[in-house]
């Protein structure tokens, strides 16, 4: 059932829209896309570039981008002018590389990859971005090679999940956990063999969202690890058998932990949004898809804000509106890989949103697509209806008739959109008013926004 919200205007016009028809799927222009061609892609899916990763340090915003050569790190603090600062190669380079990792933790980034006998675990010093980028770890001692890595910050714990080790003994774990006390010095805390195969982790204070490949998903307390001597970990719940059930890949987890977006990753299957808020009962409240292709395939994912970004492989970036996630509909889109064989491994690989909670608005969105490289798309435009609705409002008076004020002292610019999601009005701000011009009578979406970014989303009705 869809979800109906009532719009009602001062001259009694009254009009009844669903959310998708109110917040239409909007294509996005990337302002930034960078590749570079002297790099060898690999042999085996035919892509230079793998995972994406985001960190905001010393004032600056750093995308990351894997390859087959390395981790490439870009100054992405204006979408417009992107400048690359640092590259680290890999331990193992060239054809055979197809996966690398990354989380960060206290001005680090952990890096890691899943192919090459001679691979390592990567720390790499980000302190000093955007100047320079050093390595500070650089060893297969504890082990060689991962496929997916996490950080719990909360509790200064490592997730290395699918782990391999070439030395000593030649042998495999489905995830191991190490505390990060000492952030150049990881110590195993437990090795995790529950299940055969642990392709990627969510974890937040301890309890871990394990997306368990062809062993579905489960949900793991290990907070008994910091206890003197050691408990065994408690899996507090378990789901092998659930609409589109295939290869259990990868998930995330809304802000307030009761949503969980999990991807399968097979070719034609749904996405699926979990009540997770009793692990007694965990329910499915919707399923969907990019509605592209039979064989569309979601690979990587991230919340925020209510907001589901999807790195859809063939389909590129995909972006669903969870604020009601019995009924998630598209509203930002665009394709980064264009060729239409949706029977492959190709496409977006990884995607990466930076949100400024003070600001409560996106900056910049971040996009690895496996063989054209990193996009950068801006952020100054609506993209939730929780902020939309937000009650602290500046502008008056609302409604307004020939024109309103703000008092936001910070803004200098703002933007009108209609209720399809058409932008009808931007201007730079003078002495924080606004002349309405033509505008018909009804209600707009509007976005202030100072010289960097989107400062304030809200709604105003025009009037008569």
């Amino acid at each position: 059932m869809k979800k109906i919200i009532t719009l009602t205007f001062i001259n009694v016009f009254v009009i009844t829209l669903s959310l998708a028809q109110i917040f239409p799927s909007w294509q996005l222009s990337p302002l930034y896309n960078w590749q570079d061609t002297t790099l060898t892609p690999s042999w085996q899916y035919d892509n230079t570039y793998n995972e994406i990763w985001g960190v905001q340090i010393n004032g600056v915003e750093i995308a990351i981008i894997g390859s087959t050569a390395g981790t490439h790190f870009f100054d992405v603090t204006n979408p417009a002018s992107v400048n690359q600062v640092g590259f680290v190669a890999g331990a193992y380079t060239g054809s055979g590389v197809v996966h690398r990792d990354y989380h960060d933790y206290n001005g680090y980034l952990y890096a890691v990859c899943d192919e090459g006998n001679n691979s390592t675990l990567q720390i790499l010093d980000m302190t000093n971005l955007p100047n320079s980028v050093s390595v500070v770890y650089d060893s297969n001692v504890l082990f060689t090679k991962s496929h997916n890595i996490f950080i719990d910050t909360a509790t200064a714990k490592l997730y290395v999940c699918a782990v391999k080790h070439t030395n000593p003994n030649n042998f495999s774990s489905a995830m191991e956990i190490y505390s990060l006390a000492d952030p150049l010095n990881p110590s195993l805390l437990y090795t995790y063999n529950d299940v055969g195969h642990v392709h990627d982790a969510y974890v937040r204070n301890d309890t871990a969202y394990l997306n368990c490949g062809n062993d579905g998903f489960r949900i793991v307390d290990f907070h008994y690890l910091d206890l003197t001597g050691g408990m065994a970990p408690i899996e507090l719940a378990s789901l092998t058998s659930y609409p589109d059930a295939g290869y259990n890949h990868s998930g995330w987890l809304n802000n307030d932990g009761t949503i969980y977006a999990m991807l399968d990753e097979n070719h034609g299957y749904d996405i699926k949004l979990l009540d997770v808020s009793n692990f007694n009962n965990i329910t499915i409240l919707s399923t969907f898809n990019s509605g592209i292709n039979p064989n569309s395939m979601a690979h990587n994912a991230i919340i925020k804000n209510n907001l589901l970004f999807v790195s859809y492989y063939h389909d590129g970036l995909r972006v669903f509106n969870i604020t009601d996630p019995t009924n998630p509909f598209e509203t930002l889109y665009y394709d980064t890989y264009l060729p239409n064989n949706h029977s492959s491994y190709k496409g977006a690989w990884g995607v990466y949103p930076f949100w400024n909670k003070q600001s409560h608005a996106f900056s910049s969105i971040l996009v690895s697509d496996m063989q054209t490289g990193l996009y950068v798309f801006s952020g100054s435009f609506p993209l939730s209806i929780n902020d939309l609705d937000k009650e602290s409002s500046s502008i008056f008076p609302n409604p307004a008739r020939n024109g309103f004020n703000t008092t936001n002292k910070d803004a200098t610019n703002i933007i009108l959109y209609d209720i399809f999601g058409k932008k009808v009005l931007q201007k730079n701000l003078t002495n924080n008013t606004v002349s309405r011009g033509n505008l018909a009578n009804g209600l707009y979406f509007y976005s202030l926004k100072n010289k960097e970014e989107i400062i304030e989303n809200g709604k105003i009705i025009l009037s008569r």
